[in-house]
């Protein structure tokens, strides 16, 4: 990706890690972002102790919005808020700068 794009930083804390309908509501969201316009990709980790981040990559702030204002998103939302999360922390970005390395083959 050509830098000038956003980055929205989702931090969390899960109550319950194994909580069926989170999973179920994460799965249908990992499925329903991919065809969002502007969206550009996305990284996520969880650890052990129940601490993720997803970091999702935006054309622009309007697709951010869209987004946001998702009917089933807006449904994920409430179930976060509601049984999910213990807190959680979002941060939009705008990436002006990025490189990369990769390690060759050193035979």
């Amino acid at each position: 990706m050509k830098p000038n794009y956003f980055a929205v930083i989702f931090s969390n804390f899960l109550i319950d890690q194994k909580d069926p309908a989170y999973q179920k509501f994460s799965n249908q969201m990992q499925d329903e972002i991919q065809t969002t316009p502007g969206f550009l990709g996305m990284e996520t980790y969880r650890e052990l102790t129940g601490k993720g981040v997803t970091i999702s990559y935006w054309e622009s702030k309007k697709a951010i919005q869209q987004w946001k204002e998702n009917a089933e998103h807006l449904l994920e939302q409430q179930y976060g808020k509601s049984h999910a999360y213990s807190r959680f922390e979002l941060k939009i970005c705008r990436v002006e700068r990025a490189y990369e390395f990769k390690a060759t083959d050193k035979n």
